[in-house]
């Protein structure tokens, strides 16, 4: 204290009374923390307090461990996973992903084991061939003219993907780009014959395809398509045409507009734009649907079965010749799985080449850019 009386201090003794109150604000910070911890310590797990001394926490955290270790399998796999959800979510991924691949791949696999297991031993087979015969993919082709069949097959499929893809990307510019009265009502008619079961077709189809016309005589000798190609791809190419039509309505309609304007300003067409900006821009449309409906056309038996004689040179596509092994009085296993491996190889060898355009194309819209 100043010896004029007033409470004023100086600086030094300001400056030496700091340390007392920065003790002093310690101790009552540190007995807070101490009781907030003794706070925190009373709490029980559903948010109540410990009534009682200490003796009495240690029980119920104690009685806590007793419940954990009498909780069930499941019930312990609930806990970690509300505890760790990225943990749980990667497991069932790998999980899905190895029940896919082994449903997906082992077909493939046991068709191996008795293309290469020699013929009369199959019946053995476990996981392991029973032998080993790799001359089994000779032999197709020398038991029957595989490779016609095989061609027969490419080139219907072919012919069936190109109709309709020019067909359905007329009618997906259509529905995607255009305005008109009765759109909605024609794609609802188009989802609807996509329903339509292709048995519900064949008997009209199998009398107009035994029909012999005039006009056709000069083409297939007796005048009906029975045997032709042509009793293959119009069908086919009728089944399958909705799908592809959905598939381009879509790609086509998110096609900007001001890109088919400025061909249109060029003197461009409706039909010059279509076959020079919008198709280009819907590749991976256009892609998707031609693989889809070209592996379709390729693995078809229905109606390639009832509208040929099972002959190479009428048209009898690979699925005739896969079941030519089968004689009358013995069924030559091996060739029919080795002919089924080798059928795959254009189609393997098909999507591996546009997987790439196939995946964007089928992911399209997925995800909002």
């Amino acid at each position: 204290m100043n010896p004029d009386g007033d409470d004023r201090t100086g600086p030094d003794e300001r400056g030496r009374s700091r340390p007392d109150d920065r003790s002093g604000s310690h101790v009552s910070r540190g007995t807070e923390n101490v009781s907030r911890r003794d706070s925190r310590a009373d709490r029980l797990p559903d948010g109540g307090r410990v009534e009682g001394e200490p003796a009495d926490r240690g029980t119920i955290f104690e009685d806590d461990r007793e419940v954990e270790l009498d909780r069930g399998p499941f019930q312990r796999w609930v806990a970690n996973a509300i505890s760790n959800p990225r943990r749980v979510y990667r497991s069932m991924f790998y999980v899905a992903t190895i029940f896919f691949l082994v449903t997906t791949l082992f077909p493939f696999y046991w068709l191996l084991m008795v293309a290469l297991t020699p013929e009369g031993r199959q019946q053995d087979i476990i996981l392991t061939p029973n032998g080993f015969n790799p001359g089994a993919f000779v032999e197709v082709f020398q038991v029957l003219p595989f490779h016609w069949y095989m061609f027969n097959s490419f080139v219907i499929a072919t012919a069936s993907t190109i109709i309709v893809l020019v067909i359905a990307s007329l009618a997906g510019y259509a529905f995607g780009r255009l305005e008109f009265p009765g759109k909605v009502p024609l794609m609802l008619l188009v989802l609807v014959i996509s329903f339509f079961p292709p048995a519900a077709f064949f008997i009209p189809l199998n009398d107009l395809f035994n029909t012999q016309f005039v006009a056709l005589e000069p083409i297939t000798g007796d005048g009906s398509l029975y045997n032709t190609p042509g009793a293959m791809v119009l069908p086919l190419s009728a089944i399958f045409m909705p799908l592809a039509i959905f598939i381009l309505t879509t790609f086509y309609s998110q096609i900007p507009d001001g890109l088919e304007d400025a061909a249109r300003v060029e003197g461009t067409t409706r039909l010059g734009a279509l076959f020079r900006v919008i198709i280009p821009l819907s590749a991976p449309g256009v892609a998707t649907a031609g693989v889809l409906t070209f592996i379709a056309v390729y693995n078809e038996f229905f109606f390639s079965f009832l509208m040929t004689d099972g002959q190479p040179e009428n048209w009898a596509p690979i699925l005739e010749g896969i079941l030519g092994y089968q004689g009358q009085y013995e069924v030559l296993y091996n060739l029919m799985a080795a002919a089924s491996i080798v059928g795959v190889i254009p189609v393997a060898i098909l999507v591996i080449v546009a997987q790439e355009k196939i995946v964007s194309g089928l992911t399209a819209g997925a995800l909002k850019e």
